[in-house]
């Protein structure tokens, strides 16, 4: 028998009693020497590690202490007096919420490390199949990884469901029961209510990952599972306290942006733990690389909960009552944990760099710490989203239209001062804007420690774009945007043309092959990432000429004329995913203009001329069809917006067709014009790359050239002229 010892300690032998083998004992059943030991199975490595075994208890006693202490203090647990479920709901379903986000964090965090973070393959090797690679080709720790992320998986899927059956008997109020009506009242919960329907949907994401962990070992198939997983952050978002704050797009952007950074920081502990005893080499390495990315979630993390509490508390009375002691208990625990990181990052992997601390103890110090207090905190937010927030969350009954429509009240009449003074805080976009600012700056600080040079034009273009691109999500445009289409069509113009100019400009994608470095290890980092995403099929096709022209111009039609412009303007998911699409086909289309960045195929210039003066055409059709149509577009929302300034809703409309017109080729001349400066410039290395050839090999190339004319001269002389024969 063995008896492990305390975490990442040595397994120690014992005998049947359970004493402790002696030293002596322990030498007299050594083999002898010359007998070379047995190899090692891999097949035989234990589902998990014994460590983590070990810490599964802890990790959930901390977890419900954090559960029952948070509810204990606000009272959220209390019986009702009313329409009561019973203690077995009240108590279950935070404990049930709770488990459910652990797995969740633990299964993201698992399937990243295997994406990015650990090799696939032992010794570099290659599975014989693409699609099955055997076993005995696996590394060790990719093994435990997608192991737990599979086991993680059922977990999660059973703690969803359990969820989503007393979250129904929480709403509405009646206790756990077999019987017929309570499971079609449930069957209706799931399917026409939206914290039902927010459940159902996590329920099926964590099946899909779970199945989906145990099948699939290719790369690429892995990452597009992480971000399937990372999907179910956002029916979490849109419930709860969230879902009715004040401001309802804030909450809900900082509340995914905080669930997000919980599983990338929680979940990527938890795999550590997971992958710790099978790194070997890999462990410093891979310590350097989590810790980046912990830093990250950290910062992802604590601010978000910061902009989140502050949204449902209102003022800052409100950290007296229950609600805002347990939000100051849970940032104190952020805080300590981010204390943890530092010191791991400050002490911990210096020491472990230098020899000067064990493998085993570099981990048990980076894990043991703050597995438990991840946990207690996990804990408590879960014991926040279940207790009354002290702002108001119901809807008052003289809500105005442009309230219950938007979720906001109509904001003052427009004046062009006001489009600079009226902001309201897209979170995501705020985030988006300052990571891609930041790692861009660090970029070049790398390339300019390393003695290579970025213009400044560039760096100063994306730091234009990344602030226009903050504005464009959260500034003016977008606060009038929402209740009138002229403002609207100007807002869209700017993040589908002027935003992506920007960008497009400071050639990302260059800084980052250059700044980051390749690995040799087996691991796909960002940079082979990159390589990958560039090099794809999938970027061949939507960066053709052709196609990325036609998203660009067939885009508005489909948007404007369809029900999705009404799904944008009504509902906040849709609202992103008009951002996220028009972003992105603006960049695809300016980036095969006039970008500097590697793609598959590059149109000549000509070719790029056409297709710019085709959208060009295009956009000024479009403009001139709403200038001339009386039809109002999504007359539902902005006919009753009973705004009281401003032009009628249809007259709006066709000033916004003006908008489209005029104010949408103006950034089309100024790509025309940086397509002919581009192409100018590049015939002018061209001929200074012939004329350097020319030197080099004495005018070869024109010599040659003289003496096919001095051939064709001489075989005319030789044979005369050919003149046809006259007719009669």
């Amino acid at each position: 028998m063995w008896r492990a010892s305390p975490a990442f300690g040595p397994v120690r032998p014992v005998t049947d009693n359970g004493d402790v083998v002696s030293t002596q004992e322990q030498q007299r059943r050594r083999k002898p020497v010359g007998v070379a030991p047995a190899p090692r199975d891999p097949d035989r490595t234990p589902a998990l590690p014994p460590h983590v075994a070990f810490w599964l208890a802890p990790v959930a006693v901390a977890a419900v202490i954090g559960v029952v202490a948070g509810v204990q203090l606000t009272g959220a647990a209390a019986p009702r007096q009313l329409s009561d479920p019973g203690a077995v709901v009240r108590w279950g379903l935070p404990v049930a919420q709770v488990t459910s986000y652990l797995a969740m964090a633990v299964v993201i965090g698992c399937l990243l490390f295997a994406c990015t973070l650990v090799p696939a393959f032992a010794d570099g090797r290659r599975p014989r199949s693409r699609t099955a690679p055997g076993r005995d080709t696996e590394h060790p720790a990719f093994r435990r990884l997608m192991t737990a992320a599979a086991a993680g998986g059922v977990v999660w899927t059973l703690a969803a469901i359990v969820v989503t059956v007393l979250t129904y008997a929480d709403v509405s109020g009646v206790p756990m029961s077999a019987e017929p009506g309570f499971t079609a009242q449930l069957a209706y919960f799931v399917t026409a209510l939206g914290s039902g329907q927010a459940w159902l949907a996590v329920t099926v994401i964590a099946a899909l990952v779970s199945t989906l962990a145990l099948g699939v070992r290719n790369l690429t198939g892995l990452a597009l599972t992480t971000v399937l997983a990372l999907a179910a952050t956002v029916p979490l978002s849109l419930i709860g306290h969230s879902a009715s704050a004040g401001d309802h797009e804030g909450a809900v952007s900082s509340l995914g942006l905080h669930l997000v950074g919980i599983c990338l920081w929680v979940g990527g502990v938890g795999a550590l733990a997971v992958a710790a005893p099978a790194l070997g080499p890999l462990t410093g390495v891979t310590l350097r690389r989590f810790s980046a990315l912990a830093g990250v979630a950290f910062v992802l993390v604590f601010a978000s909960g910061v902009v989140n509490a502050a949204i449902r508390l209102g003022d800052w009375a409100a950290l007296g009552s229950p609600y805002g002691m347990l939000v100051v208990a849970k940032t104190a625990a952020t805080l300590v944990l981010g204390v943890f990181g530092f010191a791991h990052r400050r002490w911990v992997l210096p020491r472990f760099a230098a020899g000067r601390l064990g493998a085993r103890r570099a981990m048990g110090q980076l894990v043991v710490g703050e597995i438990v207090v991840m946990a207690a905190t996990m804990g408590l937010g879960t014991a926040l989203s279940r207790s009354a927030t002290p702002a108001p969350e119901d809807l008052t009954p003289d809500a105005s239209p442009a309230f219950l429509l938007s979720g906001y009240d109509l904001p003052p009449e427009l004046t062009p001062s006001r489009l600079l003074t009226e902001w309201r805080w897209d979170w995501l976009w705020v985030a988006v804007a300052l990571l891609a600012a930041v790692g861009y700056l660090r970029g070049v600080g790398v390339l300019h420690r390393r003695g290579d040079r970025v213009p400044v034009v560039r760096t100063v273009v994306w730091l234009l774009g990344c602030a226009a691109l903050v504005y464009v999500t959260s500034g003016g445009l977008a606060v009038y945007g929402r209740v009138m289409f002229s403002v609207h069509m100007v807002d869209h113009m700017a993040l589908t043309m002027v935003v992506p100019l920007f960008l497009v400009v400071g050639a990302p994608v260059t800084l980052a092959l250059r700044a980051l470095s390749p690995r040799t290890d087996g691991t796909r980092g960002p940079r082979e990432w990159i390589l990958r995403i560039v090099h794809s099929r999938y970027s061949a096709v939507i960066t053709h000429p052709v196609v990325a022209a036609a998203l660009f111009v067939g885009s508005l039609v489909v948007f404007y004329y369809t029900p999705l412009f009404g799904f944008a303007l009504t509902e906040h998911v849709g609202h992103e995913l008009m951002i996220v699409h028009f972003l992105l086909t603006g960049y695809l289309f300016l980036v095969v203009l006039i970008g500097t960045d590697p793609l598959p195929r590059r149109p000549a210039y000509p070719l790029r001329l056409v297709l710019l003066l085709a959208t060009m055409a295009f956009h000024a059709f479009f403009g001139v069809t709403l200038m001339g149509s009386t039809t109002l577009l999504e007359p539902d929302y902005f006919g009753n917006l009973a705004r009281t300034w401003g032009l009628s809703p249809i007259a709006d409309q066709q000033l916004g067709g003006a908008f489209a017109w005029g104010i949408g080729e103006i950034p089309t001349i100024v790509v025309a014009i940086g397509v002919a400066v581009m192409w100018s410039r590049a015939d002018s290395r061209e001929s200074k790359r012939r004329d350097r050839a020319a030197d080099r090999n004495n005018e070869a190339e024109l010599t040659a050239y003289n003496d096919m004319f001095a051939r064709l001269a001489q075989a005319d002389r030789r044979g005369g002229p050919q003149t046809p024969k006259e007719t009669p």
